[in-house]
């Protein structure tokens, strides 16, 4: 239950980067049952690739706590980690990574690759996936189709 509520906060930071017109992504880090940072996708809006939901929450992390371990801190976010993100994850120490749709497409905590729990790393991170997986991917597909259909509906220019 408790990786539920915190899901639904990751959910809410999600529907702030849907508000921006941003792939609803959210994420928020959590330690001692608090959350300690939060972010969402704003890769549109900054124009850096770096700017993932996983990502902003992490550097948000650093700062809060002065450093750039984050090892007694959880990780929950509603799209399971690329590779860059993953990345991110192992060298920032978290130990638990909690998502919630699993990405076909880009997923390195399962899907593609299993980059997070790959003992091979000096660090790895529990993974705990699929949590809200219905309601994230809903998320996700809802904004898509809404996209897809506002692109059908635009006129065609005359040149």
């Amino acid at each position: 239950m408790e990786d539920e509520y915190f899901m639904k906060l990751a959910m809410k930071e999600a529907e702030k980067a849907e508000a921006e017109g941003e792939v609803p992504i959210g994420a928020v880090i959590v330690k001692d049952d608090k959350v300690i940072a939060s972010g969402y996708n704003q890769r549109e809006q900054s124009q850096r690739a770096s700017s993932h939901a996983e990502f902003i929450a992490i550097e948000r992390a650093n700062e809060y706590e002065g450093s750039w371990r984050l090892e007694d801190c959880t990780l929950y976010v509603t799209l399971e980690p690329c590779p860059m993100c993953a990345g991110a994850i192992l060298q920032s120490r978290i130990p638990r990574v909690v998502y919630g749709a699993a990405d076909p497409k880009a997923g390195c905590a399962g899907s593609l690759y299993q980059l997070l729990e790959d003992n091979r790393f000096n660090h790895v991170s529990e993974v705990a996936p699929g949590v809200l997986g219905d309601a994230c991917g809903d998320m996700l597909s809802h904004f898509f189709r809404s996209l897809r259909s506002k692109k059908k509906k635009k006129p065609a220019v005359d040149n």
